[in-house]
């Protein structure tokens, strides 16, 4: 008997220490849809992001990096293959993002390719996926 699917998606929830400029920077940056709350980029299935702000900037707190890597990942985006990536990559850093993580190739896993940005806050958004074939 096929089990019945019960979660459609998930999202993240990030708290902010300036709702504004995050809404700003998700749609004008990252070419999110953005509501008084939400940031949506490809649907609820795809970047899906619900903005709270915090009390006191001081609780804003980007994951730190896990044992042995330079930089802590707070989200990660899947990617249907290399071509999108690399157009999501080129139009982030035309717009300005701030790219913590060049694109690069780990020929050990997949291949698997991927590249990262932080928003205002310090947040680690990172995109990857294999060449799609």
């Amino acid at each position: 008997m096929e089990k019945k699917r019960q979660i459609h998606s998930s999202l993240k929830v990030l708290l902010v220490s300036d709702i504004e400029k995050a809404k700003k920077f998700y749609s004008e940056i990252l070419g999110c849809e953005v509501t008084d709350w939400w940031v949506v980029r490809d649907g609820f299935t795809g970047l899906a992001i619900k903005l709270l702000e915090a009390s006191d900037p001081k609780e804003v707190r980007p994951n730190p990096p896990a044992a042995g890597d330079k930089h802590g990942f707070d989200l990660y985006c899947y990617v249907e293959n290399w071509n999108s990536l690399d157009e999501l990559y080129h139009e982030f850093n035309e717009k300005g993002a701030q790219i913590a993580i060049q694109p690069w190739v780990d020929e050990n896993n997949g291949p698997w390719k991927e590249f990262a940005v932080k928003d205002l806050d310090g947040y680690c958004i990172a995109f990857g996926g294999t060449d799609g074939t």
